[in-house]
């Protein structure tokens, strides 16, 4: 089989951390993107779903009041786990 030399850009940390992830399953980078166009080619398409997250509206309200607490200035944030210990036990 001959081969193909091939330069694809890659987030710094994703490319870490699927290295890392490949590794331990005893595959280096050029063999699990080998094994992924093989599955593409085998399927005739993405070996998985790509699909945008479809969140309920309570969800995404409750995801904006999290944003919303999050920014408000006279919300009290803690720097410790002791100091937010000490905070819940009062």
């Amino acid at each position: 089989m001959a081969t193909a030399p091939t330069q694809i850009r890659i987030d710094a940390d994703i490319k870490k951390q699927a290295a890392d992830l490949f590794h331990d399953l005893g595959l280096d980078m050029s063999g699990a993107v080998n094994l992924f166009l093989h599955q593409c080619v085998l399927r005739g398409g993405l070996p998985f779903h790509v699909e945008l997250p479809r969140y309920s509206q309570r969800t995404l309200d409750a995801m904006e009041e999290a944003r919303r607490i999050s920014r408000a200035p006279d919300v009290k944030g803690y720097t410790s786990m002791d100091e937010l210990q000490k905070a819940l036990e009062e």
